[in-house]
Order: C-alpha cells, then sequence, then structure tokens
C-alpha cells in the first residue's frame, strides 16, 4: 500500500498542507483575532469615504463579513484537507488506482488547499471593496477551478472504488 500511497504523494502532499493551513488558521485566530479584525477595520477605513460613502453600517456589515470568511477558509481547510486526505488514503488502498488515481489524488489535495485559500483572500479583499460579492467576482480564478477539482476529485474516487468493488473475482468465505 505504500508504494501506491507514493503514487498518490502529490495529493497527499497538498491535502496535509490543507490541514495545516486550517490548524494554524486556528491558532493565528487564537492568538490574534483582535489585530486581525482590527486589520480589516482600519482596510475598510481607509477607503470608507470614496467606497464606503461615509455609510458606517454597509462598511461594518462587509468587516464583519470578512471575519466570518476567515472563519470559512479555516472551517474548509480542516474539512476538505480531511475529507481529501481520506479519499486519498481509500484510493491507495485500492488494487490498482492506475493514473487515474493520481490525477484524482492530485485533484483532491488541490482543490482543499486552493478552495479553502480562496476564502481567506476574499476576506482579506473585501474590506478594500467594499463588497463581500465583488471580492468573490474578482475571485472566481481561483474558487471555481479549485472547487471543481475537489468534485472531480470526489467522481474519480467514487469511479475508481465502485471498479474495484463491484467488478472483478470475489471470493466467498
Amino acid at each position: 500500500m505504500f508504494e501506491r500511497l507514493k503514487d498518490m504523494r502529490i495529493g497527499a502532499l497538498f491535502a496535509l498542507l490543507a490541514l495545516l493551513y486550517g490548524f494554524g488558521l486556528g491558532g493565528v485566530f487564537g492568538a490574534a483575532e483582535d489585530s486581525i479584525k482590527g486589520h480589516l477595520k482600519s482596510e475598510a477605513q481607509s477607503v470608507f469615504e470614496t467606497t464606503y460613502k461615509g455609510d458606517a453600517a454597509k462598511m461594518g456589515a462587509v468587516t464583519s463579513k470578512s471575519w466570518t470568511y476567515f472563519k470559512r477558509a479555516h472551517l474548509h481547510a480542516n474539512g476538505l484537507g480531511t475529507a481529501a486526505l481520506a479519499m486519498i488514503l481509500l484510493l491507495a488502498c485500492l488494487p490498482n488506482p492506475g493514473r487515474l488515481g493520481q490525477v484524482g489524488a492530485a485533484l483532491l489535495g488541490l482543490g482543499a488547499l486552493g478552495y479553502s485559500s480562496f476564502w481567506m483572500f476574499a476576506g482579506l479583499k473585501a474590506p478594500g471593496l467594499g463588497s463581500t460579492g465583488a471580492a468573490k467576482e474578482s475571485l472566481e480564478w481561483l474558487a471555481i477551478p479549485t472547487s471543481g477539482a475537489c468534485i472531480v476529485g470526489l467522481v474519480l474516487t467514487l469511479f475508481l472504488f465502485a471498479r474495484a468493488a463491484f467488478t472483478g473475482p470475489t471470493q466467498k468465505a
């Protein structure tokens, strides 16, 4: 199995990096939540008159939602990283995952790290843009391919698992 896991090393590495990212964010949030929130507010404050047109309520809503995006990055990194790693281990246990298994593993790992990063970048950009929607739209180039990578990786894993589980010889006790 370890040899097959070595074939999946790129995906496993990115899945583990996603977990490190998620755990790291949790640590940073615990140590510096007030500083992070202060940074978001100062970014919004620097464009208060031009972007927010003096609307303090709108600025408060955007900075609050930006902090929510930071937490979303943390949760996505941990959840997708864990799910990706579990599926990669499943792929390594299959009798012959081949090149499709390697591709699936890579997509899962890259998708987990990339999609969780999307939420962090959106949270960072939103206060300066005056809109969380605008921040997400500006990062579609990251969100769409990485979320798609997660889905395609899952579909490949499902296909390879089903092929191994439901075809070929079975032994009865």
